[in-house]
């Protein structure tokens, strides 16, 4: 018998206070695609790239609401497009675009207060 391995991750849970307000946020604010299987439950997924966020209210599990105090990255080739048009949508970020030499990066909340940021390398990873 082999031992057991962690293989993937399978999803980033993302606590909210209010389901409907958090989904709207991540589907019409940000633009992600919510998943066909959560539409009528008191939850919502949207998949990523292999990656799935969960929005749901953990006091349906008996847990206290807390944010999360870590951001969640968000992958787009265009930190500095994207970023204009989520300002445009009402979404503020926290100070100026960081550029770590290797990647952008840009960072702002969502309607319950997690942390996120927009996310893009742009130079080669070293083998």
């Amino acid at each position: 018998m082999s031992n057991p391995v962690i293989s993937r991750v399978d999803f980033v849970p993302i606590p909210t206070q209010d389901g409907e307000r958090a989904t709207a946020f991540y589907a019409e604010t940000l633009g992600l695609e919510q998943s066909a299987h959560t539409v009528d439950k008191p939850f919502s997924e949207f998949d990523l790239g292999g990656t799935t966020l969960s929005v749901w209210d953990p006091t349906t599990a008996g847990l206290e609401f807390n944010a999360n105090t870590n951001a969640v990255a968000l992958h787009t080739d265009d930190v500095k497009g994207m970023r204009e048009l989520l300002e445009g949508r009402g979404v503020t970020f926290f100070g100026d675009t960081v550029d770590t030499g290797v990647c952008h990066m840009a960072f702002f909340a969502d309607v319950d207060g997690n942390p996120l940021m927009l996310h893009g390398r742009y130079a080669p990873r070293e083998s």
